[in-house]
């Protein structure tokens, strides 16, 4: 199992990352602008859903590759930290916005579950990103590192579910508000979501340079 200490500051690290806006987060705000609440905190299970399929696969992947070879685990790890850099830099870069006045049609709650768990498992970002994020708050020296990883993405699941549903309830509350001013929205949390992305980058790339002489050599 992690440390607490580890679990106290993925969590902080995780709910960074949570309430920054991304492609579920967009299409559950779109989701509860035309539908409401209940629309929003139904998708946001529905992305849940779906997004615990990436743990698993992430949890034996990369244990399987520690197994296999430390150095290459680490490897992974730097590349990770490289990863979210090349995210924040693409997002700032991206002057594209989306437009929250378009319309979806409307379906029914368990329609929108199958489509939000669809979203979940669908996401390519979403299995980068575990790719990316775990491994930075993995000790091989505390045991099971698939136990350790299935832990944390749980973990991260669980926080995204918490924000994405605020996210439902405000904006499912605001929609006719978030509809006249949205192009403002997704300018301003494209500089957010981009200087967040490279801040957690750099963060793990320094992290894992003071921390990889005692593990790789262990």
């Amino acid at each position: 199992m992690p440390e607490l200490q580890t679990i106290t500051v993925f969590a902080a690290a995780a709910l960074l990352f949570a309430v920054v806006p991304g492609p579920a987060v967009i299409y559950l705000v779109t989701r509860s602008v035309d539908q409401g609440r209940a629309a929003g905190l139904v998708s946001a299970l529905g992305i849940a859903t779906g997004t615990l399929v990436h743990v698993p696969a992430a949890a034996l992947g990369l244990s399987a590759l520690l197994v296999s070879s430390a150095t290459a685990f680490t490897a992974v790890k730097y590349l990770g930290a490289a990863y979210l850099v090349y995210l924040g830099i693409r997002q700032l870069l991206d002057k594209e916005t989306d437009d929250l006045n378009s319309t979806t049609a409307p379906r029914s709650l368990r329609r929108i579950y199958s489509q939000g768990a669809v979203v979940g498992v669908l996401n390519p970002k979403t299995a980068l990103f575990f790719l990316a994020f775990l491994p930075q708050f993995v000790d091989p020296a505390r045991g099971s590192t698939a136990l350790q990883l299935g832990v944390l993405g749980v973990l991260l699941v669980g926080i995204s579910m918490i924000s994405d549903s605020c996210y439902a309830l405000l904006t499912g509350t605001a929609g006719a508000w978030l509809r006249r001013r949205g192009a403002r929205f997704m300018r301003r949390q494209r500089w957010v979501t981009g200087g967040i992305y490279v801040a957690l980058g750099v963060s793990a790339a320094i992290a894992g340079s003071s921390g990889s002489g005692g593990s790789t050599a262990e």
